[in-house]
């Protein structure tokens, strides 16, 4: 791991209200700062039934990626999320012998978890968007909370763009 990429701990899927946008939250390991990713639902639904220890009567997408490198012997390294760019993350799967394909991070994420392969971001992105939380337990979470009810998608877009199509504005 390089000194640019802060490994991540999966916090889980938030709701974000009025809209009920899911949201998932990665916590710095060993800091205090949440990288919050707006992603859809098929992929929200994905990774909260691998947190939650749910196996669907037939695997679903991320189970299948999972099989397919067990099946050929090779080994997901890392998942990095590299950059954003007009409020769009950028991330990668990282395999053995240096190999790198991008992706989406909530699918990253959710073949991570499948398995049980670290999730990495940027120290650039955490500066960008990270958001810091004082320590605290309930305080901690409620104040998480209280930032998911002010904040939207756009407040991390530049000048164009949207979370799910860079370079359009939302209608």
């Amino acid at each position: 791991m390089g000194n640019n990429m802060r490994e991540m701990d999966v916090v889980g899927i938030r709701f974000e209200e009025p809209e009920y946008a899911p949201v998932l939250v990665l916590r710095e390991r060993g800091g205090g700062r949440y990288v919050p990713i707006w992603i859809g639902a098929a992929e929200a639904a994905a990774i909260s039934l691998q947190q939650q220890g749910v196996r669907p009567d037939r695997p679903l997408t991320h189970d299948l990626v999972a099989t397919l490198l067990q099946t050929f012997s090779r080994q997901l390294e890392q998942v990095e999320i590299v950059g954003v760019s007009e409020g769009t993350f950028l991330a990668e799967l990282v395999f053995d012998a240096g190999t790198r394909v991008s992706a989406r991070p909530s699918d990253a994420v959710a073949v991570a978890l499948r398995t049980s392969s670290p999730v990495l971001v940027s120290r650039e992105v955490i500066e960008e968007v990270g958001i810091s939380l004082s320590e605290g337990g309930e305080e901690e979470v409620e104040a998480f909370r209280e930032f998911l009810d002010q904040v939207s998608p756009d407040d991390f877009l530049g000048e164009e763009g949207g979370p799910d199509e860079p370079g359009t504005s939302p209608s």
